[in-house]
């Protein structure tokens, strides 16, 4: 009897190894034909082992190669540090930290030798924003917020859980340049809403900025104040670009866009193109929102703040922007030219200090309040800009990594693998808001709790009373120096 069964099986193997050796012969065709890959042209079929292993070695060196302390632009330790705030596993190591207290630019905070009893600890105190300048000012209560993410850039599981977590928190939520939409809403937590240069969900049909649908924003309760963004630290000089396969019709609907091509921003307003511009929309967004308003921006030099402290010394203390957020040229949540991320506007080690520094000489440092962020994910970072004279932090990074992200660098791509900057339903599925809101809050209050048990071990009641003498940074040679010398506080200038 015919054996049918193992004929078949020995015909289909034929079959497959014919139609293999068929595909390697096209391969190998195409590699010593085309004329655009060196390597594939000289090492035709294995050449793309290559590629495939350029294509995964940042993968292989982040888990297996990179020390915990070497990887860029988070290196696994402060990952694992977020990860720990964001699951309440308390932020305690054994047998002592792998943290190198001798690397230039490490941060050392000076421990009181009397620190605050426990009895004596005191919750860090809420700050006005906006107070005596507007109808509405409003008081932020947490020291860490969540910074501007575009619904858009991230994905609509990954707004409502931000939305759900801030609110849990405390904290505030900054909708980013992509317009307000329901996710930000659901969670009922404070919101600051960005006006980018696009002006999404404020613009009229001509993309300039409608007094109308700016009014009907600022209608929600929850909309606590509105931000001007001029830069960001991940592009400054450059605006943001939506990818068309990342425009949903809802998007589009919520920024008054096309459905089916890229979203491009402008680089700047077109109607501020000067101090004097910018302040008239500082005042015009107040004016017709009765709400704070503030100024984001990169810093690339002293130009801009000098000009701010002089235009707001001649024009009167109304004219100022509530708050400014300054912006470090680390920042950056979200996909940039590598030429401006790499290379365009200061560290926010640098500008921090200095914006303090023009502002308390100008007298305007209690008038305008400043917010920090790049790369401020942990509570030491944190504590370092409130000595510096930062009022709050904002941090888009640090509350990605609440939410799950693994660091995968795809945020450009729609095919994040932890669902929060793609579009895709299945990829979004793993991505469950009511565990990931509760890790959200978690991670606020944990950074919140840590900050001040800092300034507790500093000998200070709160977190607010840090001053740059209560840092010291270790320099090149490997000693470490006392903030304050080196950022000395200034003097007010006279008003004579």
């Amino acid at each position: 009897m015919v054996d049918l069964l193992g004929i078949f099986q020995v015909s289909m193997g034929v079959l497959i190894a014919l139609v293999i050796m068929l595909a390697l012969l096209f391969l190998y065709v195409r590699d010593i034909t085309q004329k655009r890959h060196t390597v594939l042209r000289n090492y035709p079929i294995i050449g793309h082992l290559r590629f495939f292993f350029e294509r995964l070695g940042e993968y292989f060196r982040q888990y297996f190669f990179l020390g915990d302390r070497e990887e860029m632009p988070f290196n696994r330790a402060t990952r694992s540090w977020v990860y720990r705030l964001s699951k309440n596993e308390a932020g305690i190591v054994g047998f002592g930290s792998t943290y190198d207290l001798n690397a230039p630019g490490a941060i050392l905070f000076v421990n009181a030798p009397f620190p605050v009893l426990e009895e004596e600890h005191r919750s860090t105190p809420p700050r006005l924003i906006g107070e005596d300048y507007c109808e509405k000012p409003f008081a932020g209560r947490s020291l860490i917020n969540i910074s501007g993410m575009s619904y858009g850039a991230i994905s609509a599981p990954a707004v409502r859980s931000l939305s759900r977590g801030a609110a849990m928190a405390g904290c505030w939520m900054d909708t980013g340049e992509g317009g307000l939409s329901p996710h930000h809403l659901e969670g009922g937590c404070d919101i600051i809403f960005q006006i980018g240069t696009a002006k999404y969900g404020v613009r009229d049909e001509h993309g300039k900025l409608d007094p109308q649908k700016l009014r009907e924003i600022a209608a929600h309760e929850t909309v606590r104040a509105f931000e001007i963004k001029l830069s960001q630290g991940a592009k400054p000089g450059k605006g943001g670009v939506l990818p068309a396969n990342k425009i949903t019709p809802e998007i589009a609907a919520i920024r008054g866009i096309p459905l089916d091509k890229d979203s491009h921003s402008p680089n700047r307003h077109p109607e501020t193109g000067n101090m004097l511009e910018l302040l008239d929309m500082v005042e015009r967004v107040r004016e017709l929102t009765g709400k704070p308003v503030g100024v984001k921006t990169a810093i690339g030099g002293w130009a801009f703040l000098n000009d701010l402290a002089e235009t707001v010394g001649r024009r009167g203390l109304h004219a100022a922007p509530d708050f400014l957020v300054i912006d470090g040229g680390e920042g950056g949540s979200g996909a940039a030219p590598q030429a401006l991320a790499d290379h365009m506007a200061l560290s926010i080690n640098e500008s921090l200090p200095r914006t303090v520094d023009v502002l308390i000489e100008a007298g305007l440092r209690d008038r305008i309040r400043v917010i920090a962020a790049g790369k401020l994910v942990t509570p030491a970072k944190v504590a370092w800009a409130l000595a510096c004279g930062a009022d709050f932090v904002n941090s888009a990074r640090g509350f990605m990594f609440s939410l799950g992200c693994i660091q995968a660098l795809r945020c450009h791509t729609n095919t994040c693998p932890t669902g929060i900057t793609t579009h895709n339903p299945r990829l979004q599925r793993g991505l469950v808001v009511e565990d990931k809101a509760g890790r959200v809050a978690n991670y606020c209050r944990n950074i919140n709790r840590e900050v001040e048990m800092i300034a507790h071990a500093c000998g200070l009641s709160d977190a607010r009373a840090f001053r740059r003498e209560h840092v010291r940074i270790v320099q090149p040679n490997g000693r470490s120096e006392a903030f304050n010398m080196l950022y000395p506080y200034p003097r007010p200038r006279s008003s004579d």
